[in-house]
C-alpha cells in the first residue's frame, strides 16, 4: 500500500487517530476525548486556539461553541471563508475545574503546552499553511515555542525559524468575557483588523503564485 501523502486527508486522519491515544500529559484523564483539528489539507491559513472548551470536549470538534460562533462571524467580516481554513488548538484536551454541574475552563500550564506541541507541529507539516494565526497566549506559546505577551506582538507578521510566518491575536473567548458592550464592540473590530492582516497576506501569496 502506498503511504498517504503528508498533505492528504488520509494522513490527517491517521494523525487524528494517533492523537486520540495520547497520554503525554495528565489532561486526558478527565477530558471526554481528544479534540483534534479539522479542515482542508493543504490550507493557506491555520488558526490555532488555546484548548477545547466544554462544547468542544463533548462534540470532539474545535470551535463549535460560542467562541467558535464569534470566530465564524469575524472571519466572514475579514473576508476569509471558514471552509478554507484549518482550525485547531495548541492543547488538545479540555482542562477544567468542576463546580457542581459546571466545568470551569482552566489555563493550561507550560508543561501541558509543551507536551502537546508535537501534535501542532505534525498538523502544520500536513496542512502546509502560508500563515499560522495564534489566538491567545497559550496558542502563541504553542506556535512560537516561548511565552509571548499578546499586546507586544499582536497584529503583525512574525517570521518563524523554519521560514513560515505567524500572526498573534486574542482568542475570541476574550471578547465574550468583556462585560461592557462598547468595549466588546471595539475589541471585536480590533480582532477583525488582525484577521484582515492575515487575509491580505494570503492575497499576496495567491497573487505571487
Amino acid at each position: 500500500m502506498t503511504p498517504a501523502r503528508s498533505d492528504s486527508p488520509e494522513h490527517l486522519a491517521a494523525l487524528r487517530a494517533a492523537a486520540a491515544e495520547c497520554r503525554a500529559c495528565p489532561l486526558w484523564k478527565n477530558a471526554t476525548q481528544t479534540v483534534f483539528g479539522e479542515g482542508p489539507a493543504p490550507a493557506p491559513l491555520m488558526l490555532v486556539g488555546e484548548q477545547p472548551g466544554d462544547k468542544e470536549d463533548l462534540a470532539g470538534r474545535p470551535f463549535v461553541g460560542p467562541a467558535g460562533q464569534m470566530l465564524d462571524r469575524a472571519l466572514k467580516d475579514a473576508g476569509i471563508e471558514r471552509k478554507t481554513v484549518y482550525v485547531t488548538n495548541a492543547v488538545k484536551h479540555f482542562k477544567f475545574v468542576p463546580r457542581g454541574k459546571i466545568r470551569l475552563h482552566q489555563k493550561p500550564n507550560s508543561a501541558e503546552i509543551t507536551a502537546c506541541r508535537p501534535w501542532y507541529a505534525r498538523e502544520r507539516a500536513a496542512v502546509k499553511p502560508v500563515l499560522v494565526v495564534a489566538m491567545g497566549a497559550t496558542a502563541a506559546q504553542g506556535v512560537l515555542g516561548r511565552i509571548t505577551p499578546i499586546n507586544k506582538t499582536r497584529g503583525r507578521l512574525i517570521d518563524l525559524d523554519d521560514g513560515g510566518e505567524a500572526l498573534v491575536t486574542v482568542h475570541p473567548s476574550y471578547l465574550l468575557r468583556l462585560p461592557d458592550q462598547g468595549a466588546r464592540a471595539r475589541e471585536y473590530q480590533r480582532f477583525v483588523a488582525d484577521l484582515k492582516v492575515a487575509a491580505a497576506r494570503l492575497r499576496r501569496h495567491a497573487d505571487a503564485a
